[in-house]
């Protein structure tokens, strides 16, 4: 039988129709975006257009989104230059407590340097209230930052009441919207966000791409310094391919986003029933509806995740515990710790999602496998 994965959060496999369209790019058409000549204007034009395809599909114009290596890049540009940029007008920053360490790690960072944060942790379904962000604001709050889904639970997020209220109150806020990007609508109107970050490898697209939405008139200083590309707020040779190819990967997106929700929500729900109808010291992490359509993540009492996870593997499954980016790390989830999980719950999780080629046999398959090696698990325990 061949390998299933089920472990779409983390990455997505590149569609190979999105390959096709960066294999010029690699060969035929290798210039320089910077260059004068006919190959750097073939490629600045490619790099434009997808500029616009993406622009589009977030409501934002073109001028608004710089080309990026992913969204850590972006949550690390949108965090350090805000806070650059306004810390005369204050140096206090609001952020959920299960933010993704690309947003954690820079606020730590800048908590070294004299910036203060508050940290606003989830109710038990995983989601942040409004009203407890509301009431964590401050005359010299300067920044809001909240995902739009969670990375591990899939837990949506009210980033459209927190925007209008950030907006209300003259702060900036960023969203990371790495899990919804191309599974879910989104628009930057509607959710009154001043930056955006996301990653294409999370839509079908290559690995090491993203992009960073910046409203227009927000003061946002480069990140990287050397050259002028993206007009002076992201220096660097343009990676070509892989711009061309998420571009690709919007498009293809677009037209398919609506049938693919649907199908991935049935097969979600498939495992969502099973696994609580079949495995008694199972629940599942997170709201039951207001979760993105492909995620479903849950702890198992008396079962480590990591053997869950491993043992899984050795059947031919690929599925993880959480963020892809923790993985090895020593101690629980600060996710499902947030949430008020026992350090025994948190570290007896297991993170499922489906995506774009996920078949019902492969459920089939996969819920047999965990049916089973929960089953011996809770007999050596």
């Amino acid at each position: 039988m061949r390998p299933i994965y089920l472990d779409h959060a983390a990455s997505t496999a590149c569609d190979p129709r999105v390959l096709e369209a960066m294999r010029p790019f690699f060969f035929e058409q290798s210039g320089n975006a910077s260059s004068p000549h006919k190959q750097g204007r073939q490629a600045r034009k490619a790099i434009e257009d997808a500029r616009e395809t993406l622009a589009a599909l977030i409501g934002a114009v073109p001028t608004e989104i710089i080309f990026t290596s992913g969204a850590s890049e972006g949550n690390n540009h949108a965090i350090f230059s805000a806070a650059r940029a306004l810390k005369g007008k204050g140096k206090h920053i609001i952020a959920s407590a299960i933010e993704h360490h690309s947003v954690l790690g820079p606020l730590h960072r800048l908590e070294q340097d004299g910036f203060q944060v508050s940290y606003v942790k989830p109710k038990a379904d995983g989601i942040v209230a409004h009203e407890d962000m509301r009431s964590a604001l401050r005359p010299d709050t300067i920044l809001v930052c909240l995902q739009h889904a969670n990375n591990e639970i899939g837990t949506l997020q009210p980033v459209n009441e927190v925007g209008r209220l950030c907006r209300e109150r003259g702060v900036y806020f960023l969203v990371d919207a790495t899990q919804t990007i191309g599974h879910i609508p989104v628009n930057v109107k509607d959710i009154c966000c001043d930056f955006l970050s996301l990653s294409a490898h999370k839509f079908y697209g290559p690995q090491g791409v993203g992009a960073l939405y910046i409203r227009q008139g927000v003061e946002c200083p480069a990140f990287i310094l050397g050259g002028d590309q993206e007009r002076g707020r992201r220096a660097g040779t343009h990676n070509v391919a892989g711009i061309v190819g998420s571009g690709e990967a919007i498009k293809l997106c677009k037209a398919q986003m609506s049938g693919d929700a649907l199908r991935e929500a049935v097969l979600r729900d498939r495992v969502i029933d099973f696994v609580l109808k079949n495995i008694p010291s199972a629940v599942l992490n997170g709201h039951r509806e207001k979760r993105l359509p492909n995620n479903a993540h849950f702890s198992f009492s008396g079962i480590n995740g990591e053997e869950l996870v491993s043992a899984l593997d050795l059947a031919g499954v690929a599925v993880s515990m959480g963020s892809a980016c923790t993985w090895g790390q020593l101690g629980p989830s600060h996710v499902l710790k947030a949430m008020g999980l026992s350090d025994e719950m948190a570290l007896g999780s297991l993170r499922v999602t489906v995506g774009r080629w996920t078949t019902d046999e492969d459920i089939t398959y996969f819920l047999e496998q965990l049916k089973l090696k929960c089953k011996n698990a809770s007999s050596n325990s």
